[in-house]
């Protein structure tokens, strides 16, 4: 087929751009692609081209995309254009799927069998758990479990050295680097590897064995990357030695939308490509084609604030539209505001956040007047964190003051200044003689300070007794110590304001203890609601997608950036990158919308990116 056939027939809606970047076949480039700009429709015409016009064999392509998801999308998105024979003989492929093969290869060749790949969750939490034991001596929520697999896919992903480890490990008030080496060791020892140790393997195999590289640089001719700006950097020292120096690799992706630090998404690749590859060639395509012109050119100028970029923009298509909407609210008024948009709204409606725990309140309401909705990629780990288990844990003791389980855990953070002697003599004498453990401190050696704190936390305890949550929570944070405790430790106190917001809609606390578990079960159990009905999503898990109508909630500083760089010149490398990729963040949540885009602004609450879309 001649390129004019090909794009009469397949590339006739493509603009100069998008043409540039199909034909653009021999040598390194980098398209940076702008939200809502076509990319996948690029990266599928290229592949069509390559084929038809340009004679290459589908053997010799090989095409990496982020998820197992994107993989079929992409496959299906080829098919539909070319057809099923020609898409049955290409490879789409996750990079842990390339990273298999490479060890399968290696294996067969040496005439070993590879380790065994552990990827069941449940099998790699109770390895983590029972290593957290013994190094923590505590028992981990599931909250720290969390923590620690997302800081070892950190590790592994980000080949960082033990001293490195042992940096982040501190940052983190965790022994990582020992939990670190005590869970490889079980891998190595059981003959097992985890996803991120396949592409250790994978790598050290390519870089070590000149055969298996060039066999693989011999099969795989023509590399195509989607979604480039997601990949790691161990992921991209991979891609680089299966390309060569002077091999045929397409990146497609964009520095200003990679939002998974914490997985060690590395969009330094991206900005150093052109250094790393010989004759590079950078295709820009700024032509946003999804959001009306007021959304696109407020997320143009609120993503100029980043530094660590190529100097892009991004352009509109369609015409200016509707203004973006800043809503002046009270944030504890927002959930019933959101309950009226959920039962009222027109079109595919997402509402987006920074943090699963944002939504909380809401899935509470809606379920409470069964109200349909949606929500993408739920993370359970809210009722296991500690502040929510801390607060759970003082609520209980106000109704069982002679429990010693829970008075170990909470007495030292709630600024009582009582020793752990002091603690377990008070627990003995309260058994000795069938009394509170607070009204033992009266039978302890105690200095007059501690014990007035003593005799003051008793008589917190027997009021919350007869309150209701919501006031319990408030006297537990702002006058029993425990929110000076959060400040102390340099801890969210988000958690507790979500707490507060579902206290509100119950009369004692143990109808809110069982509200916590009644929540948890009904988001472990969420089946889909009607197609029709309103998303609730990360912004993490709406990447990729588009919605009519967005409203974005908590952008308040602290919770949405997390934490603000207020002077530039004085913040270190690590806290201006975090920073930038909050901002990342935020660009794309503004991006998802077509038609309509509301930003909540929460009175009294100061938001520096609102700010920064206001200055507009």
């Amino acid at each position: 087929m001649t390129e004019k056939d090909f794009i009469e027939k397949y590339g006739n809606k493509l603009n100069e751009q998008q043409l540039e970047a199909v034909k653009s076949i021999d040598g390194p480039v980098l398209v940076l692609a702008v939200p809502g700009s076509g990319k996948t429709t690029v990266l599928v015409n290229r592949l069509g081209y390559m084929l038809l016009t340009k004679d290459i064999k589908p053997e010799n392509i090989l095409t990496l995309t982020y998820t197992v998801a994107a993989t079929k999308d992409m496959a299906a998105r080829f098919r539909k254009l070319f057809g099923e024979e020609l898409a049955e003989s290409m490879e789409f492929r996750t990079i842990n799927g390339i990273c298999a093969k490479v060890i399968a290869y290696y294996g067969k060749m040496i005439g070993k069998k590879a380790f065994e790949l552990c990827s069941d969750d449940k099998d790699i939490a109770k390895v983590i758990s029972n290593i957290y034991l013994q190094v923590m001596r505590d028992y981990p929520t599931e909250s720290d479990i969390k923590t620690i697999r997302t800081l070892i896919t950190y590790c592994k992903n980000m080949c960082l050295k033990s001293d490195e480890i042992k940096k982040l490990g501190k940052e983190n008030d965790i022994e990582l680097l020992k939990i670190y080496e005590k869970y490889n060791d079980y891998l190595k020892s059981n003959s097992l590897m985890d996803y991120d140790d396949q592409m250790v393997y994978a790598y050290k195999i390519l870089k070590g064995s000149q055969i298996v590289l060039k066999a693989f640089q011999d099969k795989y001719q023509y590399i195509c990357v989607d979604e480039a700006q997601d990949t790691s950097k161990i992921q991209h020292m991979i891609i680089s030695l299966l390309a060569g120096t002077k091999g045929n690799l397409f990146m497609v992706g964009d520095e200003d939308q990679s939002i998974y630090g914490f997985r060690a998404a590395y969009p330094d690749a991206l900005l150093n490509f052109e250094k790393e590859h010989t004759g590079a060639k950078v295709l820009v395509m700024d032509k946003n084609y999804r959001s009306n012109g007021n959304i696109v050119k407020a997320a143009d100028s609120f993503i100029q604030h980043n530094k660590d970029r190529h100097k892009k923009h991004i352009c509109p298509i369609k015409s200016d539209q509707s203004d973006i909407n800043i809503l002046n609210i009270e944030r504890d008024k927002q959930y019933n505001y959101l309950k009226e948009v959920a039962k009222n709204h027109i079109g595919r409606t997402a509402v987006l956040y920074r943090d699963n725990e944002s939504i909380i309140p809401l899935v509470d309401i809606l379920e409470r007047d069964r109200i349909p909705y949606n929500i993408k990629n739920m993370d359970m780990t809210f009722f296991s964190n500690r502040v929510v288990l801390d607060i759970v844990n003082i609520l209980r003791f106000a109704y069982v003051p002679m429990d010693e389980e829970i008075f170990m855990k909470i007495y030292f953070k709630l600024q009582s200044y009582i020793s752990k002697s002091a603690a377990n003599e008070m627990c003995m004498e309260a058994e000795i003689h069938h009394t509170g453990i607070l009204d033992a401190a009266e039978m302890v050696k105690l200095n007059p300070y501690v014990l007035g704190n003593c005799r003051s936390l008793r008589t917190h305890f027997k009021n919350m007794a007869n309150e209701s949550p919501y006031k319990a929570i408030n006297r537990i944070e702002n006058y029993m110590g425990y929110g000076e405790y959060l400040a102390n430790n340099n801890i969210d106190a988000n958690k507790i304001f979500i707490l507060k917001m579902l206290a509100k809609k119950e009369k004692d606390i143990p109808g809110f203890l069982n509200r916590l578990t009644d929540l948890r079960q009904i988001l472990l159990e969420k089946e889909p609601a009607e197609s029709g009905s309103i998303i609730l999503s990360t912004i993490h898990s709406s990447k990729g997608l588009e919605y009519d109508s967005v409203y974005l909630i908590d952008s308040i500083n602290g919770v949405f950036p997390n934490k603000v760089v207020r002077n530039v010149e004085k913040a270190t490398a690590q806290e201006k990158k975090d920073y930038e990729e909050e901002r990342r963040i935020f660009y794309v949540g503004i991006t998802r919308a077509k038609d309509n885009l509301t930003v909540f602004k929460y009175k009294d609450k100061p938001s520096a990116f609102i700010k920064e879309l206001k200055l507009l």
